[in-house]
């Protein structure tokens, strides 16, 4: 029997001994922006950083589309992380391309200022978002995805760890990066069990 797709929220306060993931919302505006402000955060990304008028229309479509019904085809999850030791912003990580029917989603558009990478914020923040797609929304499959290019990034995803699933050519093209061929990453829900130890143990050390 196949089950239905889940209902609720995407977003919801995720409180781990690191960071705490907030559903981004406008207190977070002005936090983001500072923590946004490192070049090195932008190689594979569209950059955020090169003017606020920028910045304010990515936060204000991406405010919209955590507004989104569920279902539509534009609605995220998107989430603001807080470090926990001072308060202080650090980055962003949200659920997108959701197929609520097949109970799916994706974990993307992560970024994080450098003071933190290495850190094991990135960790944390995938198994807070990892523990609440399968344990609580009930996903079957969550994916990720980068720049094939961008190694630092295949080999976090290959840590956590996700299967890699191939290279989708000529895949999209990101402003102000260019065409972008896609590594394609995967956990599905027989292989969480694993995944969640693996990342458990990661921050214990």
């Amino acid at each position: 029997m196949v089950e239905s797709g889940f209902v609720g929220p995407l977003a919801a306060r995720l409180e781990g001994s690191l960071v705490t993931l907030e559903p981004l919302g406008e207190e977070h505006r002005d936090g983001l922006w500072d923590a946004a402000q490192s070049e090195e955060i932008w190689a594979w990304l569209t950059p955020l950083n090169e003017g606020r008028d920028e910045f304010e229309a990515w936060f204000d479509a991406t405010l919209a589309t955590n507004a989104a019904a569920e279902g539509e085809p534009v609605e995220t999850g998107a989430f603001a992380v807080r470090r926990n030791a001072d308060g202080v912003l650090i980055g962003s990580s949200r659920y997108m391309n959701v197929r609520r029917p097949d109970r799916v989603v994706e974990v993307g558009w992560t970024w994080f200022n450098p003071s933190v990478w290495g850190s094991g914020v990135n960790v944390e923040t995938k198994l807070l978002m990892f523990t609440r797609a399968f344990e609580t929304l009930g996903c079957v499959r969550v994916e990720l995805k980068t720049d094939a290019r961008n190694e630092r990034s295949r080999g976090a995803m290959t840590r956590l760890p996700a299967r890699f699933e191939g290279i989708m050519r000529k895949h999209m093209i990101v402003p102000g990066v260019g065409q972008r061929d896609s590594a394609y990453f995967s956990v599905i829900d027989e292989e969480w069990p694993v995944v969640r130890a693996a990342l458990q143990e990661r921050l214990a050390e």
